[in-house]
């Protein structure tokens, strides 16, 4: 489940709604003209501050770190999503569904950091275009339907990143690949060949390694197959959370809490220590037996990543895809045009057989 919010900002000149343009890194106002920066906020210049994780997880956190929200039920795929209230019925960002407002209220976390949109819908459009175009097995009906130019959502979605400082130790065994000549029988004759052996020696000793911004997604509405394959992002441009970045834009409210977030973290953490101590142990072999880990100095931020999502329902089907809103990757649940793939078997059998016949002709 999921929710998410649009953000609104009444325009200085005419009172219509601002939006963040990717492309100029302003507020526009589609209405009049009229643009705004984005204000400075009490952290511009500075790093994102972290989040102790210790007390985030006792629940000691101070109240201005957490927000409520209103949300609405997708009665297809069970999102969570946020509209303003004067909004009584809209469309499911994630599956295209027609949704009537209902009422619910969730706390938590406030993001701290958002890496905003980069490119516009129309670049978005294009690079989804484009990528359709490369898969040969699309159906053509879905290419015309999203060449189409229907309205894409841009939603920001939740991101956990994590710190960590750990010190490990090890055990285990270093192997040593040699090798030996035998003499062995082949067709009635002796030969000599050489044969690869490992020696073993027992191997102990320690590794520290620390960890900045583990990204972990913190969204169950997307497929994170394909999330993960859009990195990766460049989160040194993120900036200090301003909810104007968010202006005619989505945010998503996380939905993997923070303790399975970390949970997801340590398991990134124990894949690269394990490297670490391969790499400690040497040799041409490594064998662990055992890695003993002690985490501290835990810290976290929620953060925000831009993705362009577009959810097509195309012959009783939907066909979500996703766009990094910065570097314009794009991911997606692959079409497959059943006439194409029979086609495409017709004609590789009369290749075959083709191929056969002129084998058989010239013996």
């Amino acid at each position: 489940m999921t929710e998410t919010q649009e953000h609104r900002f009444p325009c200085d000149q005419c009172g219509s709604d601002y939006r963040f343009d990717p492309t100029k890194g302003t507020l526009s106002c589609d209405h009049c003209g009229h643009t705004e920066t984005v204000s400075a906020g009490p952290w511009k210049g500075a790093s994102l501050k972290e989040l102790d994780f210790n007390a985030a997880s006792a629940d000691q956190l101070p109240d201005d770190e957490m927000n409520e929200t209103r949300v609405s039920s997708c009665p297809n795929c069970a999102a969570q999503v946020e509209f303003d209230p004067n909004t009584h019925a809209a469309e499911c960002p994630f599956c295209a569904t027609p949704i009537v407002t209902d009422t619910g209220t969730s706390r938590h976390i406030k993001p701290r950091g958002v890496l905003p949109f980069s490119i516009e819908e129309r670049a978005a459009h294009k690079a989804m275009a484009d990528w359709l175009g490369t898969l040969w097995f699309a159906p053509n009906g879905l290419r015309l339907y999203a060449r189409k130019g229907r309205k894409m959502q841009g939603i920001y979605v939740p991101y956990w990143t994590f710190d960590a400082d750990t010190k490990s130790q090890y055990t285990g065994e270093r192997g040593t690949e040699y090798y030996e000549t035998r003499t062995v029988t082949r067709g009635g004759k002796s030969v000599q060949e050489r044969v690869s052996k490992i020696r073993w020696r027992s191997a102990r000793g320690r590794v520290a390694r620390f960890f900045d911004d583990v990204l972990v997604l913190a969204s169950k509405s997307l497929p994170k197959k394909y999330t993960d394959a859009l990195e990766p992002w460049d989160l040194a441009a993120l900036e200090p959370y301003q909810p104007q970045y968010l202006a005619g834009f989505r945010a998503e409210a996380y939905t993997v809490e923070l303790a399975d977030g970390y949970a997801q973290a340590r398991q990134h953490m124990a894949r690269v220590i394990e490297r670490d101590v391969r790499f400690d142990i040497g040799g041409d072999r490594q064998r662990i037996h055992d890695i003993d880990t002690d985490v501290s100095n835990v810290t976290f931020k929620h953060i925000l990543l831009p993705v362009w999502l577009a959810a097509y329902k195309y012959r009783g089907e939907t066909y979500r895809f996703v766009i990094n809103g910065r570097s314009g990757r794009v991911q997606g649940e692959r079409p497959w045009s059943v006439i194409k793939i029979a086609f495409a078997v017709v004609v590789g059998v009369l290749v075959a057989a083709g191929i056969g016949y002129l084998i058989a002709t010239n013996q």
